[in-house]
């Protein structure tokens, strides 16, 4: 018996190998991930403030802010994206476990006891009433998949395939809550400075309130003086509120991606005034790790192999499924059970084949084909995007920060006219509408360089978020090109 099933699997293998249906996965050579200029470093990364040193697999742990990485620790593990897209990497693996399942036999087993009896014709005598007992029948039977058309081979593929488009979508999803904590952090800390900032600004314009009435007070200028001063303190006084909110907004927004209640915001950051910075040169490494790292790009390229073993799947629809079976049964009075005389069995094929309606086969085959080009379609455009996204954070950050040294420079020019202007003011050289000028000046000028850092803050976490990083498990090495690369189908 063993020899017999020995030659019957390898002669399985040899029909699998011989007969499976539609194309094996390889990587189309046409795709963009193909392009030279796909790998190549960044047109942006040439010079300071980036190197190509690899991206760390903890990106925000190079801010070295303790509250930060205690947020995004506590959101990689509550939020609630995160959750969802782990939920659904359970079902896709299931379904991947289900169909993996019809790899290995199958069991049938029926019994059936019973008082009565049969009749006489089936017992072959005729005119004859057998005599009621207790009595059974039993059946046991073992089938096997050959899969000689490859059916299953390619149904295994492409939930595989899918499983790991959806563990490609759970580390998109980490990327993106890492990402948007930061973001939101970093919110409420420029908020934070912009208040300080503008606060800064009412206290001088409340000064130059107090100035003003002293000034009235002697004589020396008039009423229409002290009231455009105090227009202007109002004027600085109506920023506060909307500051204020988007503060909280971002502190709600914090509390969410945490799993939290908006109302149970971290109040431990709520006075922060100072945005997280770099004190180094930002590791953004070439192209090549960019494929290789963007969970996106996985997510499509997997979701491509899916669609093409799709196609054999569908093909094999034009054959038999063919099946090893071996079945054993009894049947009798109870009081003969397991007499030989009762004991039946059979080895052998079992084919079943309904004749396809062809055209519907070749449609369903032209639908997956179909599907593959569209894969390969949102494929390219995963790596275009992917690709265009960093340039684009790498030339908003370099020119962001080229705007902030501007605009330092414009603020303490600002502020080197708005003292002399009192100066002059307080001592009746000027009159008041010189000294609000270089106020307003010095004001707006403080409020630009306040945004700038803001905006600088901000834009570093998105060159984060556009080169991929921050799915990596806590201890786990970022992937090499070989793990990464595109495989294959088995």
């Amino acid at each position: 018996m063993k020899t017999v099933l020995s030659a019957l699997a390898a002669a399985t293998l040899s029909a699998c190998a011989s007969f499976t249906q539609g194309p094996d996965y390889h990587l189309p050579p046409q795709a963009v991930a193909n392009q030279q200029g796909a790998a190549a470093p960044f047109a942006g990364a040439a010079a300071a403030p980036y190197s190509t040193a690899p991206l760390p697999a903890h990106w925000w742990q190079l801010y070295q802010d303790a509250r930060l990485n205690a947020l995004i620790n506590e959101a990689l593990v509550h939020n609630t994206d995160l959750r969802a897209a782990a939920a659904n990497l359970e079902r896709v693996q299931a379904i991947e476990a289900e169909v993996a399942g019809g790899r290995k036999p199958s069991i049938a087993f029926n019994a059936n006891p019973y008082y009565g009896h049969p009749s006489g014709v089936s017992l072959l005598q005729s005119n004859y009433v057998p005599p009621d007992k207790y009595r059974y029948s039993a059946s046991l039977g073992i089938s096997y998949d050959l899969d000689i058309f490859g059916k299953l081979k390619r149904g295994i593929e492409a939930t595989t395939d899918d499983s790991e488009a959806a563990e490609a979508a759970l580390d998109l999803a980490r990327v993106n809550v890492a990402a948007g904590t930061a973001r939101a952090y970093a919110e409420v800390c420029s908020t934070g400075l912009r208040l300080d900032s503008a606060n800064k600004s009412v206290s001088l314009q409340q000064e130059a309130v107090e100035l003003s009435e002293r000034l009235q007070q002697a004589g020396r200028v008039s009423t229409i003086d002290a009231a455009r001063a105090r227009s202007q303190l109002d004027a600085l006084k109506a920023a506060l509120p909307s500051l204020l909110a988007e503060r909280q907004g971002a502190l709600y927004r914090l509390a969410t991606l945490t799993g939290r209640l908006p109302q149970d915001f971290p109040r431990e950051v709520a006075d922060c005034n100072t945005p997280p910075q770099l004190t180094q040169t930002i590791p953004v490494g070439d192209g090549a790790a960019l494929l290789r790292r963007r969970p996106d790009i996985r997510e499509a390229e997997r979701t491509l192999a899916a669609a093409t073993a799709r196609i054999g799947y569908n093909m094999a629809d034009r054959y038999p499924k063919i099946s090893l079976g071996l079945s054993g049964s009894s049947g009798s009075t109870a009081v003969d059970f397991g007499r030989s005389d009762s004991l039946g069995w059979n080895l052998g094929p079992l084919i079943s084949w309904t004749l396809p309606n062809t055209g519907a086969v070749d449609a369903r085959i032209e639908q997956a084909r179909a599907g593959t080009r569209t894969a390969l379609a949102k494929f390219d455009g995963a790596v275009l995007t992917a690709l265009r996204e960093t340039e684009t954070a790498l030339s908003t950050y370099a020119q962001e920060l080229d705007r902030r040294t501007a605009l330092r420079a414009s603020r303490d020019a600002a502020a080197e006219v708005s003292q002399q202007s009192r100066r002059l003011y307080q001592s009746g050289k000027v009159d008041y509408l010189q000294a609000l000028d270089a106020d307003r000046a010095l004001a707006s000028a403080e409020a630009a360089l306040a945004a700038s850092e803001a905006l600088l803050a901000d834009d570093q976490v998105q060159l984060f978020l556009a080169l991929g990083g921050g799915w990596e498990q806590s201890g786990e090495p970022s992937p090499t090109a070989q793990e990464t690369s595109p495989k294959p189908a088995s």
